[in-house]
């Protein structure tokens, strides 16, 4: 199992100081990847809904305003040696050439730590302000575009590319990524669509449960859904062995031995023994990637937890 965790990029609490402090610690104990959300503009009116949970958006007014997330990964990139990094990223908002050169770039820097999760987003109103020209409603169409010239200019010395939304022919594109033939990229999303993308283009899948459209609320639904996902791109002649698959989090509080005690403790509580079986029955229905947080609320307590979790979970469930 890998353990992602994230660092402050937004509202009225984020402070570099923080982000060096954890993406650090993360590194030197042994967690996998470090990502940050996407959130280039929040315009004040918002008709579109939300799709998880009870559809209301997250925080208000400035505190849905974040630093940008591919330049947060380059600050902590050179901070760092072996930790991965993945930023969720909007495809459709990004000039595709720009953002092509952004991510090589950071890729390079890194020496190859660099994965991207990905999404063709839900928030229309941020894409109008962001002055995005290709039609909304074909911003999956547009995402999978993009991806395949992402992969065209990252892997060919004579990128030649034509779309329905971009074309790409004569030019020089360098540096190319350390990794080739492209940068992996995780697809977000519970949909069908989210799922064929997974399947045809991408490395892993990263869902979420609480999509109101398209539920992952059982075991089975989830199961099944990542057995239609392999089936699908073995089908298109994919290597599926490799896939990967983040699917649920933990807020790690040190090992409450009390937590586990009676017929009430929920997953992912209690002792070290007992989060690590947790997390090994997740292995067993596919999840290769798990987000690990704290519970603490000032920096040192997350810092401590940290170090907690890797010396105390991880080695349980690695053994």
């Amino acid at each position: 199992m890998k353990f992602h965790t994230g660092v402050p990029m937004g509202g009225p609490t984020y402070d570099p100081a923080a982000i060096s402090a954890i993406v650090r610690k993360a590194d030197e104990v042994g967690f996998d990847y470090v990502g940050g959300a996407e959130r280039l503009i929040m315009p004040r009116v918002i008709e579109s809904k939300y799709p998880r949970g009870t559809g209301e958006i997250p925080g208000v007014g400035t505190g849905q305003n974040m630093l940008e997330a591919q330049s947060v990964m380059s600050f902590m990139a050179g901070q760092t040696k072996r930790i991965r990094f993945m930023p969720f990223f909007v495809v459709p908002c990004r000039n595709p050439i720009l953002a092509a050169k952004m991510l090589a770039t950071i890729d390079v820097l890194s020496n190859g730590r660099l994965s991207i999760l990905i999404g063709p987003g839900w928030n229309r109103e941020e894409a109008a302000a962001m002055m995005v020209t290709t039609p909304w409603e074909k911003r999956g169409a547009v995402t999978n575009e993009y991806l395949r010239a992402f992969t065209e200019l990252w892997s060919k010395q004579d990128p030649d590319f034509h779309g329905e939304f971009l074309s790409i022919s004569e030019v020089d594109f360098a540096p190319k990524p350390v990794q080739q033939p492209h940068i992996p990229y995780w697809i977000g999303g519970e949909s069908p669509a989210a799922l064929r993308r997974a399947a045809l283009l991408g490395d892993g899948w990263a869902p979420a449960a609480n999509n109101r459209n398209y539920l992952l609320d059982t075991t089975e639904k989830f199961t099944s859904a990542v057995d239609s996902i392999k089936r699908r791109g073995e089908d298109a002649g994919r290597d599926m062995s490799g896939f990967g698959v983040r699917w649920g989090g933990l807020s790690w509080n040190g090992g409450d031995p009390n937590a586990g005690t009676g017929g009430d403790r929920k997953r992912f509580t209690g002792t070290a023994e007992q989060v690590a079986e947790d997390v090994r029955e997740q292995a067993k229905l596919g999840v290769t990637n798990m987000s690990a947080g704290s519970s603490a609320d000032s920096l040192s307590g997350k810092l401590e937890m940290m170090e907690s979790f890797a010396t105390e979970v991880m080695p349980l469930v690695s053994g």
